[in-house]
């Protein structure tokens, strides 16, 4: 019985910015951010995720020395990890597909699966409805991150944003979270309060959307919540913010936690990341719960 279980695939990121003097191959993808995150805090987790033979058995050996269950973790021979080239300017970011692993699969999903929480996190399309119907069964919570779900590449790779093929999958889920141009893409409605109302509609109990520096916002039983950002020491990689932020998130909501609260916590998490590039900096319970307390106690502007 896991904690929490991240379902997609992990990546090998090249990240170019400004702040960056000499760019590197960075391990990715969501499995990375909302794993990490979540295990500071305390919280057991697992994956299930596909990768190439060109994944470095440095990045297995890391993962297991800080406590991500991998026994999901497949790795396919003749084939290669999903791959982005990610570009920075002036917050700006341009993501580019390089490679992409082959797709998980509801055979993939072990019968004798079960989790607390289970977040569904595609970031290239590699994952369909089918899987998410199997998930359902083993979850007490179903999460979602649509983004690889209104994702399209060109065939330079480079990544367009595309109207969700089958909203069913919305029906089948508690919590979702996304980015304001993804919950605009998903729902077709650009005003953000009616969007995440529209997505309260399926039955979803919890809807967060993430605003970069500007912080994120919350729908929980018909209230929103203006959740500020947690001020970083620096930044010098986004990267993974918003990862972080629902990996935070979800540890705490699996201990029963106030969805306020919860937020907070991502918040807090989200802004350790920033201060490292890639998945180099993640803060412990002793230090993201301060910098979650002072944004929680300030009182959240709520209508």
């Amino acid at each position: 019985m896991f904690d929490l279980v991240t379902v997609g695939h992990f990546a090998i990121d090249l990240i170019l910015s400004p702040k960056i003097a000499v760019p590197r191959h960075t391990l990715g993808g969501s499995p990375t951010y909302v794993s990490l995150a979540a295990r500071k805090l305390g919280a057991k987790v697992s994956v299930i995720s596909k990768v190439g033979e060109d994944f470095s058995e440095d990045y297995i050996e890391w993962l297991n020395a800080n406590g991500i269950d991998l026994s999901g973790l497949q790795r396919i021979k003749s084939a290669l990890t999903t791959s982005f080239t990610l570009k920075y300017e002036n917050e700006e970011r341009q993501l580019k597909l390089q490679s992409r692993a082959p797709p998980i699969v509801p055979e993939d999903v072990p019968d004798s699966l079960q989790a607390s929480v289970i977040h569904v996190a595609p970031i290239a399309d590699e994952l369909s409805a089918y899987v998410v119907d199997k998930l359902r069964k083993s979850a007490e919570t179903l999460s979602l991150d649509p983004q690889g779900f209104v994702r399209e590449f060109d065939e330079n790779g480079n990544t367009l944003l595309k109207k969700l093929k089958d909203s069913h999958i919305l029906e089948q889920i508690d919590l979702y979270k996304s980015s304001l141009n993804e919950i605009r893409m998903v729902t077709g409605l650009t005003d953000l309060r009616l969007a995440m109302e529209r997505i309260h509609d399926y039955g979803v109990k919890a809807v967060i959307v993430t605003k970069g520096i500007r912080g994120s916002i919350l729908l929980h039983e018909k209230r929103f919540y203006e959740i500020p950002a947690c001020k970083p020491k620096i930044i010098r990689d986004l990267t993974g913010a918003g990862d972080a932020l629902i990996g935070a998130f979800l540890a705490e909501h699996s201990k029963g936690r106030d969805p306020a609260w919860c937020m907070c916590v991502g918040s807090a998490a989200a802004s350790f990341v920033v201060e490292g590039i890639g998945p180099a900096v993640f803060g412990e319970k002793k230090d993201v719960y301060p910098r979650a307390s002072r944004i929680y106690e300030k009182g959240l502007l709520s209508y």
